[in-house]
Order: C-alpha cells, then sequence, then structure tokens
C-alpha cells in the first residue's frame, strides 16, 4: 500500500502539460486502444473513484449548540432564568428565550453553507463518458474513470475528468468555471514548455469543462480530488470563513457586560454587607443590578438592523446571504474584483478598424446596436464608404452569431468575438439577414487551432465567388499576397507588411483583440473551400481591435472607492497587457502588476511585503487567488473579494466578504459566498459598502443608547444602596425600561436615515469597535446625568409622597430620559434641528407610542398591580418632563459648543 501511495504521489507531481502525447501515454503506460478491464480495475482499486468527497461532517446538533458559546448568550440565558425561577415572569423570559433560539436558528443555517458548497461542487460531475477500453468506445459510469483511460469529447459534452489532449480536431472548451474567461479556448495536442497556469494549458481538458465545438480525445491524468476542480472542493472545506467584524465586537461587549455585571454585583454586596442587609434583600438587589445591567434588547436590534439593511441593499442589487454581512460591508478596507463582467461589460465591443492608413473609432459599449462612426474625430457614413462597408460585409457574413433581443436586452447567440463584428455591422444599418439572401454562404472553412482563421464562400459580382477571411492577424497576413488601399488591391510591399504589423503591437497595447479582415476572388466557383484555394491570394482589407469595454459605473465607483480610502485591486484570469490598460482606463491607482508566475515564485512573506504596492494581478490560478486574500488579511485590510467561478469558491469562503455574481456565476460560488450580486456590477459593490457603514453607524446609535440607559439605571440603585434609602425602581420596572420602553427606539435608530455622504469618511480602523473609548465617555456623561437627577427627585419626593409614589414618579423619569435620550441618540455632532426633527418619522412615532404605554402602565389598575404604580398629578409630570427634558439640552448645547468631544476611538 505504501508502495501504492508512493507512485500516487509521484503521478501528481507529473506537469502533463510538458509532455508529448507519446510521453503522457509511456509514463501513464496506456495505449491509444484503452485500457483493458482488467487494468482498468486495478487502477479503480488504486487511486480510488473518480468523485468529490466530502471530509466528515459535524453532526447537526453540535453545529447548533455551537451556536450558544458566546458570552451575551450566557448572560441572556441567565436572566431568562433568573426572570422565570426567581422573578416569576414566563413571559419575559419566553421572549429572551427567543432572542437567544432566533440568533442560534441563524447562525446554524450559515454554518451548513459549506456543505451547501459542495453540493453545488458535486453537481458538476458528470454521471456517464465515453470511454476506450480494448480498442471500442463504451458508455462507462465517469466515476469509474482511471488515470490511463483514453476519453472521446463532443461538443455538448463535459468534461469527466482531467486529461491530456491526444486528438483535436476544431475542439474549443469553455473553461469559465475554472478561469473566470467567458471566451472558449481553442485547443491543441503539441507540448507546452515552461510553467503553465491552467488557462495557458491549452492541451488539457479540465473535470467540470464543457465542449464548445469540435472532437477530441484525451487520456485521463488525474481524477476525482486529484483534478482541478478537486482541489478546488478541497481548499473549500479546509477554508474556516472567519468571525465577522460585527462577531467579533458583539462578543467583545458580551464580555464587557459580563464583568461589569459580576463586577456590579459583587460591589453590591460588599456594600450590602456593610449596610447590614438580609439575604432576600441582596437577592433581590442582585437580581435588580443584574436585570438593569443586560441589554436584553440588544440581539433583538442588531437583529431586526441587519435584516432592514438586508433589504435595503436589495433594492441596490446586492443580496445579502449572511445576516452579519450587510455591517461587515460596512468596514471593507480592500476590494479584489474580477475583470470580466463585474468591471467590464462582459461583451466584446469592435473599437477601432484600421484600412491601411485610416483608422476609424466605433462608439457605443455592449451589443446594443447603437453608436456612430469617427474618422479624425469627424462622424461619418459607413454606407457611402465602400473600403469601409466591405470591412462591415465580411464582419456580417463570415459569422457564425446571431443577435437576440430579449427583453431590453441585446444577447449574442454564439462567439462573443464574432458577435463584436455582427453588432459593428448592425451599427452601421447593415442587415445580416438581407445581406445573407443577397450572398448566401456556399462553403465554409471552420475557425481551428492550428489555421487560426476562419471562411467563408459567397457569389461575387460578374459570377465570380469570394471568400470572406477572418483570423488571427499574423496568419492572415502571410497568406495576403495584396492589400486593399482606398478602394483599390494594391501590391503588399515589405513597407506595407511592416506597418501593419506595427500597427497591430500598437493596438495590442492597447489591449484591444486584434484580427485581420481579407477576401479573395475565384473563378470558377469552387465546390469546396481549402487552404489552397486562400494561401497566398487572399487580398488584406483591414485590422480590427475589440475589446470587453470598462463598464462606466465602474469608473466612478473605483472613484468613490479611492474617497473612502478602500483600496481596489483588479484579479484576472486575462492577459497581462490586457489588465494593466483596462485598469488605467477604469482609473485604478497606479501599482504593480503580477502574474501568476511571478506570484507563484514568491514566499508568502515576499507578497504580504509587496502586497500594498499591487493593483493588478493577472492570469491567475484558484490557490493564487486564495493566497492574495490571505496576504491582504495579515496586513490588516477587511477584504472582499468577486467571484463567479468554481475556482473562486475557496477565497470567497476566505475572504472577510465573499461576493459572487448573480447572473453569470455558478452555484459554487453563489454558495460559498456572503452576498451576491444581482447585476454581476462593481458599483453595486460600492453601494452595499455605503449601506453598510450606515448600519454600522446606526447599530452604534442604538448600542448608545442602551448602555446609556442600563448604566444609568446601575448607577442610580448604587447612590440609592450607598445613600441607605429604598431603591427608587424595582426590578419589573427595570425589565418594562429595558425591554418596552428601549425596544420601541433601537429599532427607529436603527434605521436613522444617512446624514453625509459617509464615502468621503475613511474606513474605520480594524480595531474600532462598536463601543470606542469617545463612546464611553459620553454614556458617562449621560448615565450621571440620568442617575443623580432621578435620584435627587426620588430623595426629594420620598418623604412628601410615599414610597410607592415617589418610586412611580422616579421610575416614570427614567422612561422620560429614554424619550429625550432617544432624540439625543440621532447623532453625537450634530443637532437634531440640522438634521431635522421631522427626518426620522418612525423614531417620532415611536415616542408618541412610548409615552402612550407609560400612561397605561401607570394609570391602567391591571398594570398599576403589576408593575407597582400609582396615578400621577400634571404636577408630578411637571417635574418628570422638566428634569428629564434637561438632558436634551444639555446635549444640544454640547453639541453646538464641543461637537467633537467625545469623537476619540471613533
Amino acid at each position: 500500500m505504501n508502495l501504492q501511495n508512493s507512485a500516487l504521489r509521484e503521478h501528481m507531481l507529473v506537469k502533463w502539460h510538458n509532455l508529448t502525447v507519446e510521453e503522457t501515454l509511456k509514463e501513464l503506460d496506456a495505449s491509444r486502444s484503452g485500457l483493458s478491464k482488467e487494468k482498468a480495475k486495478e487502477r479503480l482499486h488504486q487511486h480510488g473513484p473518480n468523485e468529490l468527497t466530502a471530509k466528515g461532517k459535524t453532526p447537526a446538533i453540535l453545529v447548533f449548540l455551537r451556536q450558544f458559546a458566546s458570552p451575551l448568550i450566557y448572560i441572556l440565558l441567565a436572566a431568562a432564568l433568573i426572570e422565570f425561577f426567581v422573578m416569576h415572569k414566563p413571559t419575559d423570559a419566553s421572549v429572551i428565550l427567543a432572542v437567544v433560539f432566533l440568533n442560534a436558528i441563524i447562525g446554524f443555517v450559515q454554518e451548513s453553507r459549506a456543505e451547501r458548497a459542495m453540493e453545488a461542487l458535486k453537481r458538476l460531475a458528470v454521471p456517464q463518458a465515453k470511454v476506450l477500453r480494448a480498442g471500442a468506445v463504451i458508455q462507462a459510469p465517469a466515476r469509474q474513470l482511471v488515470p490511463g483511460d483514453i476519453i472521446v469529447l463532443e461538443a455538448g459534452d463535459k468534461i469527466p475528468a482531467d486529461a491530456r489532449l491526444i486528438e483535436a480536431a476544431s475542439l474549443s472548451v469553455d473553461e469559465s468555471i475554472l478561469t473566470g474567461e467567458s471566451v472558449p479556448v481553442e485547443k491543441f495536442t503539441g507540448a507546452i514548455k515552461g510553467e503553465a497556469v491552467v488557462a495557458d494549458m491549452g492541451n488539457m481538458a479540465h473535470m467540470g469543462c464543457a465542449v464548445v465545438n469540435g472532437r477530441g480525445v484525451a487520456v485521463v491524468t488525474s481524477t476525482g480530488m486529484n483534478t482541478e476542480i478537486g482541489k478546488i472542493a478541497g481548499q473549500i472545506q479546509e477554508v474556516k470563513p472567519p468571525p465577522t467584524p460585527l462577531q467579533r465586537n458583539v462578543s467583545r461587549l458580551g464580555r464587557y457586560i459580563g464583568i461589569l455585571v459580576l463586577g456590579i454585583i459583587g460591589v453590591l454586596v460588599v456594600i450590602g454587607v456593610i449596610k447590614g442587609y438580609g439575604f432576600e434583600e441582596m437577592f433581590t438587589l442582585a437580581v435588580a443590578a443584574a436585570v438593569s445591567a443586560i441589554p436584553e434588547g440588544l440581539p433583538v436590534m442588531v437583529t431586526v438592523v441587519l435584516a432592514l439593511g438586508m433589504r435595503r441593499m436589495a433594492k441596490r442589487h446586492a443580496l445579502i446571504r449572511k445576516l452579519t454581512a450587510v455591517e461587515t460591508m460596512g468596514a471593507v478596507t480592500a476590494i479584489c474584483s474580477d475583470k470580466t463582467g463585474t468591471l467590464t461589460e462582459s461583451e466584446m465591443t469592435l473599437r477601432q478598424v484600421y484600412l491601411s492608413g485610416r483608422t476609424i473609432e466605433i462608439t457605443g459599449a455592449g451589443y446594443r446596436p447603437e453608436g456612430e462612426f469617427l474618422e479624425n474625430g469627424q462622424k461619418i457614413e459607413p454606407v457611402k464608404d465602400e473600403g469601409f462597408l466591405l470591412v462591415l460585409r465580411i464582419s456580417a457574413l463570415c459569422n457564425d452569431s446571431t443577435l437576440k433581443l430579449d427583453g431590453d436586452k441585446h444577447q449574442i447567440l454564439g462567439d462573443p468575438t464574432e458577435g463584436a463584428l455582427l453588432v459593428a455591422a448592425l451599427k452601421a444599418g447593415l442587415n445580416q439577414k438581407a445581406l445573407q439572401e443577397e450572398q448566401p454562404r456556399l462553403a465554409e472553412l471552420p475557425f481551428t487551432s492550428e489555421k487560426r482563421y476562419m471562411a467563408t464562400l459567397h457569389p461575387g459580382k460578374d459570377g465570380k465567388a469570394i471568400a470572406y477571411v477572418k483570423g488571427s492577424v499574423d496568419n492572415v497576413l502571410a497568406m495576403s499576397r495584396q492589400i486593399l488601399v482606398n478602394g483599390t488591391a494594391q501590391e503588399m510591399t515589405p513597407e506595407k507588411r511592416t506597418e501593419l504589423e506595427e500597427k497591430n503591437v500598437e493596438m495590442a497595447s492597447k489591449a484591444l483583440r486584434v484580427m485581420a479582415l481579407a477576401y479573395a476572388e475565384s473563378s470558377p466557383t469552387p465546390e469546396q473551400l481549402s487552404h489552397e484555394h486562400l494561401d497566398g491570394a487572399l487580398t488584406l482589407v483591414a485590422l480590427v481591435g475589440m475589446i470587453d469595454p470598462p463598464r462606466q459605473e465602474a469608473k466612478k465607483a473605483i472613484a468613490d472607492c479611492k474617497r473612502a480610502g478602500i483600496k481596489v485591486m483588479m484579479i484576472t484570469g486575462d492577459q497581462k497587457v490586457t489588465a494593466v490598460a483596462i485598469a488605467e482606463e477604469l482609473g485604478l491607482p497606479p501599482g504593480e502588476a503580477v502574474t501568476g508566475l511571478e506570484l507563484g515564485q514568491m514566499s508568502d512573506e515576499e507578497l504580504s511585503n509587496r502586497i500594498d504596492g499591487i493593483s493588478v494581478f493577472a492570469r491567475v490560478e484558484p490557490i493564487h487567488k486564495l493566497r492574495i486574500v490571505n496576504a491582504m488579511k495579515t496586513k490588516g485590510y477587511t477584504v472582499a473579494v468577486t467571484g463567479d467561478g468554481v475556482n473562486d469558491g475557496p477565497a470567497l469562503r476566505a475572504a472577510d466578504i465573499g461576493i459572487a455574481m448573480g447572473i453569470k456565476g455558478t452555484d459554487v460560488a453563489r454558495e460559498a459566498s456572503d452576498m451576491v450580486l444581482t447585476d454581476d456590477n462593481f458599483a453595486s459593490i460600492v453601494a452595499a459598502v455605503e449601506e453598510g457603514r450606515v448600519i454600522f453607524s446606526n447599530i452604534r446609535r442604538s448600542v448608545f443608547y442602551l448602555l446609556s440607559t442600563n448604566i444609568g439605571e446601575l448607577i442610580t440603585l448604587i447612590i440609592a444602596i450607598v445613600a441607605g434609602i429604598p431603591l427608587p425602581v424595582v426590578a419589573v420596572q427595570l425589565l418594562w425600561i429595558n425591554l418596552v420602553t428601549d425596544g420601541i427606539f433601537t429599532i427607529p435608530l436603527g434605521v436613522e436615515p444617512r446624514h453625509s455622504n459617509v464615502l468621503e469618511d475613511p474606513p474605520r480602523r480594524k480595531k474600532a469597535g462598536i463601543v470606542y473609548s469617545g463612546m464611553l465617555w459620553r454614556i458617562v456623561f449621560i448615565a450621571l446625568f440620568m442617575s443623580i437627577g432621578t435620584f435627587f427627585v426620588f430623595k426629594w419626593e420620598l418623604p412628601r409622597v410615599g414610597l410607592e409614589e415617589a418610586r412611580t414618579i422616579a421610575f416614570s423619569m427614567l422612561v422620560a430620559f429614554q424619550w429625550f435620550n432617544a432624540l439625543n441618540a440621532r447623532s453625537d455632532q450634530q443637532s437634531i434641528f440640522k438634521l431635522g426633527l421631522l427626518s426620522n418619522r418612525l423614531l417620532l412615532g415611536g415616542l408618541g407610542l412610548a409615552v402612550i404605554l407609560q400612561a397605561i402602565v401607570i394609570y391602567a389598575p391591571p398594570f398599576q398591580k403589576l408593575f407597582y404604580t400609582v396615578p400621577l398629578s400634571l404636577e408630578d409630570w411637571g417635574v418628570v418632563v422638566l428634569m428629564a427634558g434637561g438632558i436634551f439640552v444639555v446635549e444640544e448645547l454640547r453639541k453646538l459648543i464641543a461637537p467633537r468631544i467625545f469623537n476619540s476611538g471613533k
């Protein structure tokens, strides 16, 4: 068995793309006629089935119980037990437990995402494969394929395993799930020298990819978890999503509250012993302190605010799959984005045409047939320009694609490159169907990776036939003996040839994909079109340059990111020169461009040291993307990563925020992500960052409001105990304040409208929590005002009206403090009159409801008995409102005089 494992490891290390076909067959001990049944059975035992395997799953019950491992949850559970067994309030205990279990269910659902990502990967597996066994082609279960098997590939097939091609006839494969690039790859059988990334392995076929065109035969080199897609599956299972900033913040806040509760109870016990309180009194005090210290409404507030934020983000094309991701978007300091389809339109567009000395620019982007034709900045009419009209005729007729209108969106059925040529012809007013009727196709030579051109034969003038040709500049130029100049065919001189070669390099340096268009006349009309008819007989008409153009809204979004202090990095499977040109056009900050091969030669330490200066990664592989994310995180960035292919799964899981494409993304990418863009648009990411920042600010407002209330209650109790007077409020009244009065205001504060352009602000530091030092001082300031005011009024009223009424006044005063404090909490710097008193109508509605509910508790007999209250006079209410309103007046004056005094650590 050890020998088998050793052989397996050696087999995995072979660089199959470097070997010739014969060397590959020899290394695999295989032949073109396929393996025998006996040998296949033996290898199946050695290598195992050709399938993706999942690691042992954690039992669901343990995953669920793990959700309760949080300091804040412990505190809430303790509060629920106290309410049930000590206070005998099963309803209140049930509310607290419902909150705890709701959070546990949300966490449980999120932890199941890795397993769903694995299921999505398994759906890519091919059930059956055409395999050559002992010289005969048979249909066999793909899970039984082994290294050395010979498989047959045809158009429409999904490739069942990683394999080295030994035959390829016009074979093209869609590898977008692995490389992210949508253009099908032309395959060949020759060996490739040196290192190569997956996107450059033109002689390999990879599991899960689809055959678009042609036919091929290949020998299986890797199966199951040893395939490229299998390696990704392994990474997805190994990568654990990092805790979100909000999870870290709430966990830290829970610890602080726990320490505070224990500390306060300890202080109260010491004071109680000194004052000579009995056990029952001390227990009542401890319960009251615990109830007042615990912000029971915090988990509910966070969940509801995030859920409402999720709904707002969905309206801006960002579908949140993980609730805490709503807030995490606001903490993002770096975005690693794909190029194709996210920063660009993912619709090839013909942008420039060169006709011997003339350069014509074409406006418009994507497949919508709208645009102008400009020469030297002046608009021209293409149909009146004979030479340019021929360019458009060749573009439309030497073409297998069609344009389809789906609603208001134009789509190309066929190759994107051909789509760009067709749309250019349609922009000029040409009609593809009319052209095809005028010059029907008589014969054709399909594009192959060996010839690198396509030709179609049509009826010409004067009884002649004319062949239209499009293909690579090098090949078409080599086959041309003439060039069209001002509508006349002239000899292709060495000078003209050099001019075209230089123009090709110039256009390519602008990230244009350059092709040559040509024609050849023949008489009589040949029955079939062959290479011999065309070689040396072509007249070159033009060079055409096309590009996947940048999205206009992406340019603005990148500019917004610059102002917001967010680093944007492009990661693409495309060529370096193309990536750099697109980056410049998008306005990405200047930086280094690194290829996947260069990245592979860097150590993790070197990558981490250089990552700040890099703006473009080109020709990358899945493992590269994961390394980039990890390097960014070691430098302290909160990283968002976009992805649409299977190859992006591990990086999406490892990032702080994984963002999948909703339109062109795979199931694997979507299941591994935290957020899905419904429009595949980079601008939607920036909109989500903006919403995330607003939501975090709103969570801070609500937490400030809750903690200032709770600490105010605590200090009130402590002052009363130290002073040796009865408690101003009892536990059930504190619970009313914490669950009802506070609950009414926390949600409206959580949806406070945006105060300014939050993208103008720098991103918050990674260590900056929900509560910061400046907020703590503000909480203490407000809490002291509340507690001292409540204590003095209670002490003053106690000998005048008796304990019950004085306690009712103190209770109402603490509640009234919350009414005014809710208005204060809307901003720590700006006056409410500057924000607009009516700009948060939900808060004003909450204020009205809070007043009504408090009146019910004070005046309704059933509630009087439950909450130990008595009716208050108008004079009593005057004292309550006058004292409580002081907190609003003081804060408004503070915002006017020293608005930034509590900004430390913000």
